[in-house]
């Protein structure tokens, strides 16, 4: 048998409210980036990290002569 209005309304409805909780009730999503900002600042061993990153990504290039 084929679902009511407002059975099938009621079933949207909590769909929403769980995607409202998920994003917050603005539909934005907390901006995991801005939480993060900052939290390695005057760390050493984060300064490493970003080094040894950094100078991976240098050893990857090709040599200017090549």
């Amino acid at each position: 048998m084929a679902e009511t209005i407002e059975v099938r309304l009621a079933k949207v409805e909590r769909e929403l409210a769980i995607l409202k909780a998920r994003t917050g009730e603005n539909g934005t999503k907390a901006n995991w980036i801005e939480k993060i900002t900052g939290s390695f600042k005057d760390d050493p061993d984060f300064d490493e990290i970003v080094r040894l990153g950094k100078e991976f990504r240098q050893s990857d290039r090709p040599k200017d002569d090549e």
